[in-house]
Order: structure tokens, then C-alpha cells, then sequence
């Protein structure tokens, strides 16, 4: 641009002067085209332009009023309404330095507008209000500040200024910094930063550093949040993202409260080949003592993976495991989490060829109640089956046979220590035959005889003590269990009823079916039921025993128009149930009633169940349900549940369960341990989700008392959402704890990312 420059620019100046004024001068310089109004030489290598100066080079355009070339610095000044563009990011500034070479420059009291991609949608913690995606935007980023220096291709460097993603005249939001590097498509780094919500300060953090990559994955610190308990006080939640490689990333995060402390975690998450994929989360917790909240270190797990074998097999696996139930319920906001007092870990490995199919799995469950805990699990537990095939081909006759091996954990312990093993070994094997008569649709019959046999490593004995009463102890002494089963299940005659309503606007037919069951169940002897051990369903199989189950079940099916076809759905059904014993014990271990506990008293009927489902639309329906003793013939528990769907902006739904007194039975005898809750949950939210809320809430009406209530509420304009969750829990009726309030806030802005804590409130992000 030296010497050519020189000439060019003097052929120039000889050309405009025999012009007209109206003419526009057009020359093209180091590959620059350039245009102007007119050209003065002030120099040897100083020459400036005048008018609707035009500078353009590929996708390259920079516009002003005037300009001043330097040829020897390869330098010009721009000056008055100056405009550069190149491919889809602009700068307007009243002034600025450009270099030629570079295509670089400083401009001043400038702003502008550059692409970046919006990052993807993290995935959702458990529980927590998830806010939907916002939708309907592009990915700009709007910058302004005194002086921006284009340092790069997508790199800019602010001094007094700052950014925002609402690309409008007025922004909803905006960060302003005394300097932001402002890398496009990599991050974002502002010193002494404040972010605005329509020009009120929100939040000031000395510096800042956040991801704005291409592909919404770069390492960096994201924005904090902000919280509040009345237990834990004020919270703030600091996170960080690393970005691993192209199918791993985490985001390590700290949380402070100003009452009890502090402490941190990470969630990881990986996607790998052949639908492997995982999620896991982290958090120790380091408590002060406060008034109502004892000194303690904890920890929570929460996560699933799965994982694809070798060999047809898949690994998959669950947690929620914390070490501590009050840090638990007072730490998350969510219904579910702060109301369980289950903690458990599983993870098992399953595979299936042709007929046969495996299952091994590790698992732990542990309960808490106060300072007493009961912990179940299987460490491991080996089950291999074969499917139920004919004995023969075109054989009516059936075979199948399952066996396992495991080790059954069970411990309670009291404060961390063990004060009860009933730990110990099994191998199970189960063949069985099955005979199914199906020779009339009307009528089913499907008989099954079976064999089992069962080993255990422990049993348990009666030791007599110097009283005359006796003592039940575990001992290390093997056991061998071996019983038959034959069974017969009948359905039917079914009786149907069909009408055809072509003028009903609701169905254009409906069918009634009415349909009998029963059940027949008889058990060989089991000489040495006394001394087993038990440890699930599987051991409590009473020897010499017969059962006999029957019932009674009424459908009403619609067959109503949707669209274009008619489809059938069923509208109501009521069923009513019970079983006859010839053993009364078998009524302590019968899982097929809800009341069915070894601490009732034995019956030769069992409850009288009966269930009521009524679903008049997809939109619409519920379902009750009771138990009703059957020697005092009162009512144990009763049930209900509804839900109210009529579309995507209303979904609302209904439970609510009792248990009732009844002197004569144990159990159900003393006032304070009964049931007696209301729980229900409503969300509302525009059709384009501008706007929405979610209300669940927990009764105790048995104690008059509200255990729980969340509200959570959300905002989305066209380029930032806000969120926020409150929520009350008093446990104060079983905890020398008072109630806990809590407020979470959470944001969202177009192009950066949704910000909320692992506690609550969006709970990781859009969906």
C-alpha cells in the first residue's frame, strides 16, 4: 500500500479535479474499494477523504463521513456516524483507529451487535420448577461502551461498558463493567460488574467470568444465585463449568449460607455410544451449630447412569443417598426430596438371551426415623430365569424356572451403631408348569404347580429363659426350606352388554362387562417355617396352607370419536376383592392388601378391598379406593386421587388418604398414629409460556397442620426469565426443628444460559 498507494492516490486527485462536484470518486487500494465525494492529498503518505467515504474488502465494509489514510502505518481515521460490518457483526462509533492490515481497531463512544449460538438445554435436577425454553430469538449479543476495541474476528474489548442479549431499543437487562473482554463464540470476562433488570441494579460481583462458545460449552464461571432460609439464612450458590471434552462436562459449585456455613459439589454428566449416558451430583455440606440445627459434616448423592456391555448386557444405576435427614429437608425445596426419610443407592446388570434373561444387582436402602436407622439391600443379588416356554412343540403345557443367589443386608442401628444383624445368605430355585384352559373367550382357567426350594445360611431359634417365657435369637446355623404350590385361577363367565347411541353426542356405543374371579392356592407342608429367617416375600410362605381369593369386577367402556376415527377407552370401572385363609397367619404377609402388616391380628378373611376409577375424557378422571376390616366391618383406610388436565396451560391434581380408628384392632387403636392428609398440586401458564405457576402443598388434617407448600412462578420476556420458588415446611410435630422458610431466585438470559442452584428453583435448567 506504499508506492501503489501513492500513485493511485495521485492519479486520484488529478481525476477529481476536473470533475464535476456531483461525482463520486471510485478507486480500489490494497485490495480495499474505495469510494468517496472527494479526495485532498494532505502529505506523502497522508491523505484524507471526504463524503460518504466507503471502505469495503470481502465481507469487510467500514463507512464514516470522512477519513484520513496513513499509507506508511497502514492507518485510517474515521470520523462522524463511523459503521464497520463484517459478515453478521457490526460496530457504530462516533469515531475510530482502523488498521487495513489487520481489519482490526478502537472505536469510541461506540456500540454494536455480534452472533453467538445459543448454548444447549442442561439438564434437570430432581425436583424444582423447570422453566420452558424460551423461544421465538435469534443469538445476538448487543455491546456498547466508550471506547471498544476489536482485537480479533469475534473479540472485542469494552472499557466503561457493557453487554446484553435483548437486542432492543430499551434492553430488559444488561451487565456493565469498568472492562469487558468480550469473546464471542469462547467467554466472557467483566471486571467490577453490575447486572441491571430494566437499569436497576440487581447485582454487583467484583469479577465475572462465564462461557459463550459456539456449541454452549466452555469452561467458566457461570452467575451466581440467590437464596433465603430461615434456618440456614442468606444463600448464595457460586457455579463453574468445565467443559471436559466433547461428551463430558461438570459444574463444580459452592454454596454459602450466613447461619450454618457452608459447602460444595459437583455434578458430572457424560454420553457415550450405544445409549450410554449419565448423571451424577455430589454435595458435602459443613454445618455450624445453631439454635436448632446441630454441628455436622453431610453428604447427598443423587445421579442415574446407564451403560452398554459386552455381550448383549447393560449396566445401569441409581442414587439418592444423604447421610444426614435433617440436612436433607432443610437443604432442597422440592416436595419429594424434603418429605422422604429413604436414602438408597442401586445398580445391577442385566442381559437376556433367546429364552434365558440375568439380573445381578447391588443395592442399599436405608430409613431414618430420629436417631434410628433400618437398612436393607442386597449385596449382591444373581438372578438368572428361563422364560415360560412349551415343554414340547404344540405342547398345551408350559415350563419355566427362575433361581438366585444373594447376600440380604439387614441392620438397624442407633446413633451409627449396630444394634440389630439379621444379615444372611440365600439360594433360591423355583420350577414351575403351567396349564392354561382358554377354549371359550368367556371362561379362562390357568393352573400352575411349582416347586421351591430354598437354602439360608442363618435361621433363627427360641432360647428359654429361667421366667418360662422364651427368646427369639439369630444364629449361624444353615437352613433347607422345600415346598410345593398349586394354584388355579378362573375368570369368567364374563357377561357383556353392548348399546349403540349413534345420536349421543358423548359416545356413539357403550359395553358393560361384568366378570367373576377366583383364585385357588394350596401350599405342601413346611416343617421348619419357625426358624426361618425372614427377610422379604419370599420367606413367609406358611406351610399346609390354602387360600382361596375371589372377586368381582364391572367395566364401562365408550367407544367415542377422536379425530377422524373411533377409539374405545374404559370410562368406569369398580372391582371388589377378598381372600379366605385356611391359615389365619396368612393374613399378616399378604402384600395384595395395603393394610396386610405382621403387627395386626390374624384373621382367616382378609380386608375387603374395593376400587373405584371413573375417566370420562384423557383430560379428566380420579379413583377411590378403601379397605374395610372384616371382623369389625368398619372401614381401615380409604383413598383418592384426581387429576384435571384440560390442556397444556391448566394441570391440576388431587390426593387424599385416611386411616380410621378402631378400638378393637391394633394398629388402627390409637388416635395419634393415625392418617389423616390432603396433598395437591396446580399448574398455570400462557400458551407461550410468557408466564406461569405451580402450587403444591401437603396437609396434615389428622394434626392440623400444613407440613408443606411450594410456589413457584416464572417470567419469560424476549430475551431473559425470571424465577422465583417459595417454600414452607414444619415438621415441628415429629422435630425439635421449627418451620423452615425458604426463597430461591433463579434468571435466565437469552444466549448465556439458565442460572439456579442444585437445591431448587429451576433446578439446572430448561426443558
Amino acid at each position: 500500500m506504499r508506492p501503489a498507494f501513492r500513485l493511485v492516490l495521485i492519479v486520484a486527485v488529478a481525476l477529481c479535479s476536473v470533475r464535476t462536484a456531483a461525482a463520486q470518486l471510485s478507486v480500489n487500494v490494497a485490495g480495499f474499494d474505495i469510494k468517496a465525494d472527494r479526495q485532498e492529498r494532505l502529505g506523502e503518505h497522508h491523505a484524507l477523504l471526504v463524503g460518504k467515504v466507503e471502505l469495503e474488502r470481502g465481507d469487510t465494509k467500514l463507512y464514516a463521513d470522512e477519513m484520513e489514510f496513513f499509507d506508511d502505518k497502514d492507518l485510517v481515521l474515521a470520523r462522524g456516524n463511523v459503521v464497520l460490518t463484517q459478515a453478521n457483526n457490526r460496530i457504530a462509533s462516533d469515531t475510530a483507529e482502523f488498521n487495513t492490515k489487520t481489519s482490526l481497531g478502537t472505536f469510541h463512544h461506540a456500540n454494536g451487535i455480534a452472533t453467538i449460538a445459543q448454548p444447549p438445554r442442561p439438564s434437570a435436577q430432581p425436583g424444582g420448577l423447570v422453566i420452558p425454553q424460551m423461544s421465538g430469538q435469534d443469538n445476538d449479543v448487543y455491546f456498547f461502551g466508550e471506547i471498544v476495541e476489536k482485537q480479533g474476528t469475534k473479540k472485542y474489548k469494552i472499557t466503561n461498558g457493557g453487554f446484553s442479549t435483548c437486542v432492543q431499543p430499551t434492553p430488559r437487562w444488561d451487565l456493565t463493567a469498568d472492562t469487558v473482554v468480550l469473546n464471542v463464540d469462547h467467554y466472557t470476562l467483566l471486571r467490577q460488574a453490575i447486572f441491571k433488570v430494566k437499569g436497576v441494579p440487581l447485582l454487583y460481583l467484583p469479577a465475572m467470568y462465564f462461557p459463550t462458545q459456539e456449541d454452549g460449552r466452555a469452561t467458566g464461571f457461570l452467575l451466581p444465585t440467590y437464596g433465603h432460609s430461615t434456618l440456614r439464612g442468606n444463600n448464595v450458590h457460586v457455579p463453574f463449568f468445565w467443559a471436559i471434552n466433547r461428551s463430558q462436562d461438570a459444574t463444580l459449585f459452592y454454596d454459602y449460607y450466613s447461619k450454618t456455613g457452608g459447602g460444595g459439589g459437583a455434578e458430572y454428566r457424560y454420553v457415550g455410544s450405544g445409549g450410554s449416558n449419565g448423571n451424577v451430583t455430589a454435595l458435602r455440606l459443613d454445618d455450624r451449630a445453631t439454635t436448632y440445627l446441630p454441628a455436622s459434616t453431610s453428604y447427598t448423592v443423587k445421579g442415574t447412569a446407564f451403560q452398554a456391555l459386552p455381550g448383549r448386557l447393560m449396566a445401569r444405576a441409581y442414587v439418592d443417598y444423604f447421610s444426614n435427614l435433617l440436612t436433607n429437608q432443610t437443604y432442597f425445596t422440592d416436595l419429594t426430596t424434603t418429605s422422604t426419610n429413604r436414602s438408597y443407592y442401586t445398580t445391577n446388570v442385566f442381559g437376556a438371551w433367546h429364552s434365558y434373561s440375568l439380573n445381578a444387582s447391588f443395592d442399599r436402602s436405608e430409613y431414618f426415623q430420629g436417631n434410628t436407622s433400618l437398612i436393607n439391600g442386597n449385596s449382591p443379588k444373581i438372578a438368572l430365569s428361563r422364560s415360560e416356554r412349551p415343554i414340547a412343540q404344540r405342547s398345551p403345557v408350559y415350563f419355566s424356572i427362575a433361581g438366585e443367589i444373594l447376600h440380604f443386608d439387614r441392620r438397624t442401628t442407633v446413633d451409627g451403631r449396630v444394634t440389630d444383624d439379621k444379615s444372611l445368605g440365600r439360594l433360591d430355585l423355583f420350577p414351575q408348569i403351567r396349564y392354561p384352559f382358554k377354549k371359550w373367550q368367556w371362561f379362562t382357567v390357568n393352573t400352575t404347580a411349582s416347586w421351591r426350594e430354598t437354602y439360608y445360611t442363618r435361621s433363627q431359634d427360641e432360647i428359654p429363659a429361667t421366667d418360662g417365657t422364651t427368646t427369639t435369637v439369630v444364629v449361624d446355623d444353615n437352613l433347607n426350606r422345600a415346598y410345593g404350590t398349586f394354584s388355579a385361577q378362573a375368570v369368567g363367565p364374563v357377561f357383556t352388554r353392548i348399546w349403540s347411541t349413534p345420536d349421543n353426542h358423548y359416545a356413539e356405543k357403550f359395553k358393560h362387562t361384568i366378570s367373576p374371579n377366583i383364585s385357588l392356592q394350596r401350599t405342601t407342608a413346611v416343617a421348619n417355617f419357625a426358624r426361618i429367617l425372614p427377610s422379604d416375600s419370599v420367606d413367609y410362605a406358611l406351610g399346609d396352607t390354602t387360600s382361596i381369593a375371589y372377586g368381582l369386577s364391572n367395566r364401562i367402556y365408550a367407544k367415542r370419536k377422536i379425530g377422524q376415527s373411533s377409539q374405545a377407552q374404559e370410562i368406569i370401572s369398580l372391582d371388589a376383592a377378598q381372600t379366605y385363609y385356611s391359615d389365619a397367619r396368612q393374613s399378616l404377609t399378604d402384600t395384595s392388601y395395603q393394610t396386610s402388616t405382621a403387627g395386626s391380628v390374624p384373621s382367616k378373611f382378609s380386608p375387603v378391598r374395593a376400587t373405584l376409577r371413573v375417566s370420562p375424557t384423557t383430560a379428566v378422571g380420579g379413583s377411590l379406593s378403601a379397605e374395610v376390616d372384616s371382623r369389625s366391618k368398619r372401614l381401615k383406610t380409604m383413598s383418592a386421587n384426581g387429576f384435571f388436565n384440560p390442556s397444556q396451560t391448566l394441570q391440576a391434581s388431587l390426593g387424599w388418604s385416611r386411616s380410621f380408628f378402631i378400638a378393637t384392632l391394633p394398629g388402627y387403636d390409637d388416635q395419634n398414629t393415625l392418617n389423616h392428609s390432603l396433598n395437591g398440586t396446580v399448574n398455570l401458564r400462557t400458551r407461550n409460556n410468557e408466564y406461569g405457576l405451580t402450587n403444591s402443598f401437603s396437609l396434615d388434617i389428622h394434626r392440623a397442620t400444613l407440613t408443606q407448600i411450594q410456589t413457584q412462578g416464572f417470567y419469560n420476556s424476549q430475551c431473559c426469565g425470571l424465577a422465583v420458588s417459595y417454600m414452607r415446611s414444619n415438621y415441628s410435630y415429629s422435630q425439635a426443628i421449627p418451620a423452615n422458610n425458604r426463597f430461591l431466585l433463579s434468571f435466565t438470559l437469552q444466549g448465556l444460559g439458565n442460572f439456579s442452584p442444585f437445591s431448587g428453583a429451576q433446578s439446572g435448567g430448561l426443558r
